[in-house]
C-alpha cells in the first residue's frame, strides 16, 4: 500500500518493495512505472487529473534523478526548509517597507520628496512584472535550490549597498542597493506554494504554504515596527546617518546569516514525491512543453482569470496601504512616527493570524472560496488547485504580477488623492476596489483539481472501474498494466 501522512519520516533511501495483486483483490503500486504513449503531456487546463495519466502510470521526469515515483513519503526535512525561506523571506519584505515606514525622516535625510521615497517601495512592484516569466522560466529549469540560493544572495547584496548610502547626497546608491533587493523579491514572491507542493504532503500543503507567506508579513510587519524605534525623528545629520547606519548593519548581518542557512539547508527536492499529485506532476514533466503555452492555457481557465483580478485588487490594496501609511498618520499627526508604525504592526498581524489559521482550515476543509482575510497564501493553493498540473511558478507568478500592477496603480493614485483631497476619499478610493474584488470572488468555481488527483489512488480506481462494470459477477481480471 502506499503510505501518505504528514507524520511519516523518511527512514532509509530504500524504495519500498515491489508486492503483485492478491488474492483478496488488494493492489500494490509497482516500483516500476511508465506512462500511457497515449496520453498527452501538455494537458489543457480543463482536463480531468484521471484523464492525464493512468492512476499509477507514473513515467520519470528528464533530469529528476533515480527516486522512485511510486513511493509517496514526506521527508523529515521539510519544515527546516519551509522555515528558511520564510526568514529569508522575511528579510526581504522588511527592506521593502522599511523606508515608506519613515518616509519622512528619509525625506528629511536625503532632501527628496514624498513621491521619491514612495518609488523605494514601488520599485518592488515595477521590477517584478518584466522579470516574473524569466524567473519563473529558470524556477522550472534549474529548480528550487538555484532559485533560493539566488534570491537569497541578492537579498544579501542589496543590504550591503544600503551601507555605502549614509550621506545626504547618495539616495542614488539607496536607490541601487533597493534596485538589487527588489530583484531578489522576485525569486522569493513566487516560491510558496511550490515549496509547499513540492514538500509536503496532500494534508499539510496549505498549511505550509501559509507558514512560507508567513514569513513575507512578520518581515512587513517588523519593518513597520523597528525603523521608527531604531530611526529617531531628530535634525542633526550626522546623528541621523548613525541611527540609519545601525538599522542597515542589523539588516545586513541578518541577510548574511540566512544566506548561509539556504546554502546548507535548502535542498532542491526530497528523495520521494510526498504526495500523488505531486508524483502525477513529476511524471507529466517534460522538458520539451511550451511555456508560453501554459500560459495560454491558464488565461483559458475562467476561474483562474477571476481569481486574478480578485487577488491582484486585494493584494495591490494593502501594498498600497502599507506604502501610504506613514504618509496618512503623519499628516494628522506630526510627530507620530512610532504609533504609525504600530498602526502599521497591528493590520499585518491581523493578516498573519488569518493566513495560518486559513491554511490550517482549508487542510482540513479545502473551502478556498470562504475567506478574504490571510489571502496572499489562500490565493497562491487556490491557483495551484485550479491550474493543476501546470507549474505553481506559474500561477503564483501571475498572481503577483496582478498584485503589482494594482499596487502601483493603486499607490498613485491614492497618494495623488491624499495630497489634493486628504486621506478619507484616498481610503474611500480603495474600500471600493475592494468591495468589488469580495463581488467578483463569489463567482469563482471551487475546481479542486489537485485534490481530485490525490484521492484517485489505484485502489479507488479499481473500486470505480469493478463497479461501472456490467459484466458477471465473477472478480475482474486485472492487468499489470493497468496498476
Amino acid at each position: 500500500m502506499v503510505n501518505e501522512g504528514p507524520n511519516e519520516e523518511e527512514r532509509d533511501d530504500t524504495p519500498a518493495p515491489e508486492t503483485e495483486l492478491q488474492a483478496d483483490g488488494s493492489v500494490s503500486v509497482h516500483p516500476s512505472v511508465s506512462i500511457d504513449p497515449s496520453l498527452s503531456v501538455h494537458p489543457s487546463s480543463s482536463a480531468h487529473p484521471s484523464a492525464l495519466a493512468q492512476p499509477s502510470g507514473l513515467a520519470h521526469p528528464s533530469g529528476s534523478g533515480s527516486e522512485n515515483l511510486s513511493v509517496i513519503k514526506v521527508s523529515r526535512r521539510r519544515w527546516a526548509v519551509v522555515l528558511v525561506f520564510s526568514c529569508y523571506s522575511m528579510c526581504n519584505a522588511f527592506q521593502w517597507i522599511q523606508y515608506s515606514s519613515i518616509n519622512n525622516i528619509f525625506m528629511h535625510f536625503y532632501g527628496v520628496s514624498a513621491f521619491a521615497i514612495d518609488w523605494l517601495s514601488m520599485c518592488y512592484m515595477l521590477t517584478y512584472i518584466p522579470l516574473l516569466l524569466p524567473v519563473a522560466w529558470l524556477l522550472e529549469k534549474f529548480g528550487l535550490r538555484t532559485i533560493a540560493l539566488t534570491g537569497s544572495a541578492l537579498n544579501c547584496l542589496g543590504a550591503w549597498v544600503k551601507l555605502g548610502s549614509l550621506r545626504p547626497h547618495l539616495f542614488p546608491v539607496t536607490v541601487v542597493g533597493q534596485l538589487i533587493c527588489s530583484v531578489a523579491q522576485v525569486f522569493i514572491l513566487g516560491m510558496p506554494s511550490r515549496i509547499a507542493s513540492v514538500w509536503f504532503g496532500a494534508n499539510e500543503v496549505s498549511t505550509a504554504c501559509s507558514v512560507a507567506v508567513f514569513g513575507n508579513q512578520l518581515g512587513i510587519a517588523i519593518g513597520f515596527l523597528v525603523p521608527p524605534v531604531l530611526v529617531p525623528n531628530i535634525e542633526d545629520q550626522d546623528k541621523l546617518a548613525y541611527h540609519i547606519s545601525i538599522m542597515f548593519y542589523i539588516i545586513g548581518g541578518v541577510a548574511t546569516l540566512l544566506l548561509i542557512l539556504v546554502i546548507i539547508v535548502f535542498k532542491e527536492k526530497p528523495k520521494y514525491p510526498p504526495s500523488r499529485a505531486q508524483s502525477l506532476s513529476y511524471a507529466l514533466a517534460s522538458p520539451d512543453a511550451s511555456y508560453l503555452s501554459s500560459i495560454v492555457r491558464l488565461f483559458k481557465n475562467l476561474n483562474f482569470v477571476l481569481l486574478v483580478i480578485t487577488y491582484g485588487l486585494n493584494a495591490g490594496a494593502f501594498y498600497a496601504l502599507s506604502t501610504l501609511l506613514n504618509r496618512m498618520v503623519i499628516r494628522h499627526y506630526p510627530g507620530e512616527e512610532v504609533n504609525a508604525g504600530r498602526i502599521g504592526l497591528t493590520i499585518v498581524i491581523a493578516g498573519m493570524l488569518g493566513a495560518v489559521l486559513s491554511g490550517i482550515w482549508l487542510d482540513r476543509s479545502k473551502t478556498y472560496n470562504f475567506f478574504m482575510t490571510g489571502y496572499l497564501p489562500l490565493g497562491f493553493e487556490f491557483a495551484v488547485e485550479l491550474t493543476y498540473p501546470e507549474s505553481e511558478g506559474i500561477s503564483s507568478g501571475l498572481l503577483n504580477i496582478s498584485a503589482q500592477v494594482f499596487g502601483i496603480i493603486f499607490t498613485i493614485s491614492q497618494g495623488q488623492i491624499i495630497d489634493n483631497y486628504g486621506t478619507k476619499p484616498g481610503n474611500i478610493f480603495l474600500c471600493l476596489f475592494l468591495a468589488l474584488g469580495s463581488a467578483l470572488t463569489a463567482f469563482i468555481k471551487a475546481d479542486l483539481r489537485r485534490q481530485k488527483a490525490n484521492k484517485e489512488t489505484p485502489e479507488n480506481k479499481l473500486q470505480e472501474e469493478e463497479e461501472e462494470s456490467n459484466s458477471s459477477k465473477l472478480p475482474t481480471a486485472v492487468s499489470e498494466d493497468h496498476l
